[in-house]
């Protein structure tokens, strides 16, 4: 619970590097998430390349982290591999948050930067990094050590509770 509760969104790094063995944790975590008829229809590009993370943040307005973020990965979306059909986005979210809550684990920090549905932003970012037109950018998620610390933020509502039905 206190890796689900303590997780937030970190957008300023350090510049100490996140390691290899760190960056295969995130994407087990990322893999290990339930998925529609099990089909996994995920791919995951890293990006380490300082000039890839820069052209991100100059075309995306809320990607101004990945300015300082030593790392990210893009959830991509393959909606061939699904079973069925328009489940591929639940797919994906379920493997963004476990990638969030694995960083979490580690004492990285990790935000989640959304790339579909805006089409403006799944072709810019096709188009930098080469990706098929069959695959969708979905997610970015920078990453690095923290440089920044905030308190668990607490969003438990009653009042969004029913039982048994829809009553006041």
């Amino acid at each position: 619970m206190k890796d689900i509760l303590y997780r937030r969104s970190i957008r300023k790094y350090t510049a100490d590097p996140v390691s290899e063995q760190d960056m295969e944790d995130l994407l087990r975590a990322a893999m290990a998430a339930p998925s529609a008829g099990n089909e996994q229809p995920w791919h995951f590009i890293i990006l380490t390349e300082r000039r890839l993370l820069d052209a991100i943040a100059d075309f995306h307005p809320y990607a101004g982290m990945a300015r300082e973020a030593p790392a990210a990965i893009l959830v991509c979306g393959d909606p061939a591999l699904e079973k069925y059909p328009g489940y591929w986005v639940q797919d994906l979210s379920a493997a963004v948050e476990n990638l969030l809550l694995a960083a979490q684990s580690k004492e990285l920090g990790a935000v989640w930067v959304g790339i579909y549905p805006t089409e403006d932003r799944v072709h810019k970012v096709r188009e930098l990094l080469a990706i098929p037109e069959s695959i969708i950018p979905f997610a970015l998620v920078p990453f690095g050590h923290p440089a920044e610390k905030k308190p668990p933020a607490e969003r438990y509502n009653p009042q969004r509770v029913h039982r048994n039905g829809w009553t006041g």
